[in-house]
């Protein structure tokens, strides 16, 4: 996430993850402040300056949490782009119903899975059970405050100056 910067609400929660250029304009008309700097500076015709990484607004932002929406990315991101059934990591896998559509499965946080291609083949249409599979995790919709997106929320987890912001909110996460 270089040169981007987490956008914490007045209360510390978290809002957004912007561009720096987006966030020193905040700062430059006194809509944030400065929490965490980068050690990276930025040098302007006028001035140079060292690059933020956490802002905060002087304002609180008052908007309804919005429904964590269901999602290809969402899933892979709380499966961790891992075959929930084999444990193999990979970039190219697919979406499983644990308990398919025709036997009355949903299509549900807590019914997707992130499966490889082999063991999604070996599955078919039958359950776990009946081709003799086991799921490494029980399928959960996540819980987190969802400002930011799924997705977004699990790669901002690995900035490091960003961690202490986001660990209240999924704490966890940090142990996936």
């Amino acid at each position: 996430m270089t040169g981007q910067v987490l956008v914490l609400n007045q209360n510390y929660e978290p809002l957004n993850v912007t561009s720096w250029r987006r966030a020193m304009s905040l700062v430059i008309v006194g809509k944030a402040t400065v929490v965490e700097q980068d050690s990276e500076y930025v040098t302007t015709p006028t001035r140079r300056f060292r690059m933020p990484s956490v802002v905060r607004l002087n304002y609180l932002v008052r908007r309804p949490l919005p429904e964590l929406k269901l999602s290809r990315r969402g899933i892979l991101a709380r499966d961790g782009f891992r075959c929930q059934y084999c444990g193999r990591e990979s970039r190219t896998l697919t979406i499983d119903h644990v308990i398919p559509r025709e036997q009355g499965g949903t299509h549900t946080w807590e019914n997707l899975v992130a499966c490889c291609p082999e063991c999604n083949h070996k599955k078919g249409n039958r359950t776990p059970e009946q081709v003799n599979l086991r799921l490494l995790r029980r399928p959960q919709k996540p819980r987190l405050i969802p400002y930011l997106s799924y997705s977004t929320f699990r790669a901002a987890l690995s900035n490091p100056r960003w961690r202490d912001y986001l660990e209240p909110f999924a704490p966890h996460l940090l142990d996936s």
